[in-house]
């Protein structure tokens, strides 16, 4: 059986980087379809099966969440990501993720302040991996959010916990960037770290943040 080569549109591959591409191919005495299958193989080969990322959000007003959300959204269609959200009542998203088929993972009744907040989110996860049949999770918590407004301390344990059992797939825990700026610095340092990425969301941009530990005598070398 003759198997039949199929194209692939890489959007962003502009003419700059397909020159680039050709003279190297040109020097290494291959073509540019060896290095970029090579290239697709090895991602294969690295990709673990299902990510456990653990990534912030710090959005600066209602609307630039709705748009991520709504971004996100249409990135995830037709994939196997279980879109889930938990957010506190009246949330003004509810009505977005709703409308777009997401999953509320939200218990009644809401109680996730005090000394039984832990087991209330841990109610909260164990309702939203119920629910998405073993497929990985592509989840929002607002809930975490409504915590850190009340007891920035209170998130920062419940984010420890979560960081340490995390969950197949992508967790985004969603901070008012106001909110965050009145917390205590080392806090927010720590909150950084314990992460995998950081986002930056304002209006329709998504800006990543990188965060190190460096030694100052960093601060003379290029």
């Amino acid at each position: 059986m003759i198997s039949l080569a199929k194209d692939i549109l890489i959007r962003g591959f502009d003419d700059t980087t397909h020159f680039n591409l050709g003279r190297k191919a040109d020097q290494m005495g291959v073509s540019i379809n060896s290095i970029v299958k090579d290239a697709v193989e090895q991602w294969l080969d690295k990709k673990s099966p299902t990510p456990h990322v653990h990534d912030l959000l710090i959005y600066s007003d209602e609307k630039s969440m709705s748009g991520f959300l709504k971004s996100l959204d249409r990135m995830t269609n037709n994939t196997e990501w279980f879109k889930s959200f938990a957010i506190p009542p009246k949330h003004h998203t509810e009505k977005i993720l709703s409308k777009l088929n997401w999953y509320n993972g939200t218990v009644k009744p809401y109680k996730p302040h005090g000394a039984d907040g832990s087991k209330y989110c841990g109610k909260v996860i164990q309702k939203i991996v119920k629910e998405s049949n073993k497929r990985p999770l592509c989840c929002v918590d607002f809930i975490i959010t409504d915590i850190a407004n009340n007891s920035f301390s209170q998130a920062m344990e419940l984010e420890r916990i979560y960081d340490g059992s995390r969950l197949p797939g992508l967790m985004f825990c969603p901070y008012k960037a106001d909110n965050l700026a009145k917390s205590d610095l080392t806090d927010i340092i720590e909150l950084f770290v314990m992460h995998d990425r950081i986002f930056v969301l304002k209006d329709d941009e998504i800006y990543k943040l990188h965060i190190t530990k460096e030694s100052i005598h960093k601060i003379f070398l290029n």
